[in-house]
């Protein structure tokens, strides 16, 4: 018996917002002997261009460095100092989408200059879609989509390196990036 499968249905070409509201901006990195610290960004926008061919489509996006949040606020606090993200001079963190690679009809590659204080580096984020359909205001359209990347902080200028006596080290230099989007174009 054959297996037959279904195509997963591309989102209608057009300019789509990220919805805040139903989206994440997050981080992963390890603290001292392993444990994992996440954090978020509150304040972000995107957009999100759908093209056809797809694999021309683009993204731009941009996190208010100042938003961070990890759940304690003394250290919330110091990731905005110029230790970390130094908001006060770098106030966004950016994203701009360079190229688009279909890997299967769920997977992409999606390749993007990422600006953290002022240094921007090429990386590519894995992205799996979730699907599109209708929204909840007549005429709309919402797409879904999951992405992820690691990166070096140290390639973006992040490079506190507090160690402990005994040679741990505070904070991993590893930051696994996550996104969770929900984007809606008009009809």
């Amino acid at each position: 018996m054959s297996e037959q499968t279904t195509a997963v249905k591309l989102p209608t070409p057009g300019t789509y917002t990220v919805d805040p509201a139903h989206s994440e901006v997050g981080f992963v990195a390890r603290h001292l002997i392993g444990s994992k610290v996440r954090g978020r960004f509150t304040k972000f926008e995107g957009t999100i261009v759908i093209a056809d061919p797809i694999e021309h489509s683009s993204v731009e996006a941009q996190a208010e460095t100042a938003s961070i949040e990890t759940g304690v606020q003394m250290r919330d606090d110091h990731m905005r100092t110029n230790d970390f993200l130094d908001a006060s001079n770098f106030p966004t963190l950016s994203l701009e989408s360079t190229g688009l690679t279909k890997v299967t009809d769920t997977e992409w590659k999606l390749a993007a200059d990422l600006t953290i204080r002022g240094v921007t580096k090429s990386v590519v984020f894995d992205v799996e879609y979730h699907g599109s359909g209708p929204g909840t205001q007549p005429g709309s359209e919402v797409l879904a989509l999951s992405a992820s990347t690691e990166i070096d902080r140290r390639d973006f200028g992040v490079s506190f390196s507090g160690v402990l006596e005994g040679g741990a080290i505070v904070v991993g230099n590893r930051v696994r990036i996550e996104l969770e989007v929900e984007a809606g174009r008009q009809g």
